[in-house]
């Protein structure tokens, strides 16, 4: 059976930036509870007390508060930008691991250049120095699903508990969301972070982190 509560949850946790407020406890529940009112009655069919769906609310913090009591990590880090690449997103197959050396030749790391090759189930993800578009556009051929260029990466270098501590990830990707930063792809290793993002929010990106690490 759908009750209130129920409801309330489905909606806040459809909206992350409410949802961090909530947990922050930086909103009035009653301004909340006015906002949902009308989505939430007709979800039931029926009219809805504006009480009920602060009850809810306050049932939602109390839960989200008690769930954001991860341990303590320290955010202190060096931000690194790295600017003028591309992602090219390429279906899986059509000999794609048979291409992965000529890929590897193209890249120069000895001069600072990036290469991360993702691999989902269907999909992988290149993620390289813009200038090599034209040459794995030849090398991949009609493999290629899209290419978006203009990008940069935003790396982040942690301590070894970086991946033993719940909610470090979240937290940053909560951080670009409140400032309005979409994200291309997340890299991940054993203690470095790091976010490719359209060159435009390069700026954006690093102010809002660099008061993350600082502290």
């Amino acid at each position: 059976m759908v009750t209130i509560s129920h409801l309330v949850e489905k909606a806040v946790n459809e909206q992350p930036l409410l949802s961090y407020c909530i947990e922050q406890d930086i909103v009035s529940f009653g301004n909340v509870a006015e906002q949902l009112e009308k989505s939430i009655a007709k979800e039931l069919g029926k009219p809805v007390q504006r009480s009920a769906i602060v009850m809810a609310l306050r049932r939602y913090a109390e839960k989200s508060q008690e769930k954001a009591k991860v341990p303590r990590f320290d955010f202190r880090s060096e931000i690194t930008l790295t600017n003028h690449l591309c992602d090219i997103a390429v279906r899986k197959g059509s000999g794609l691991f048979g291409k992965l050396p000529a890929i590897r030749e193209t890249v120069d790391r000895s001069k600072g250049e990036m290469l991360n090759i993702i691999h989902g189930i269907h999909e992988s993800v290149i993620v390289t120095n813009m200038r090599h578009i034209p040459e794995l556009k030849r090398i991949l051929k009609d493999s290629i699903i899209h290419v978006q260029d203009h990008l940069v990466a935003v790396s982040l270098r942690f301590s070894e508990k970086f991946l033993y501590t719940p909610g470090v990830i979240a937290t940053c990707l909560r951080l670009l969301l409140w400032h309005g930063i979409n994200i291309f792809e997340i890299v991940s290793t054993f203690t470095e972070l790091t976010f490719i993002l359209h060159e435009n929010d390069a700026l954006k990106a690093y102010k809002a982190l660099q008061e993350l690490v600082s502290v």
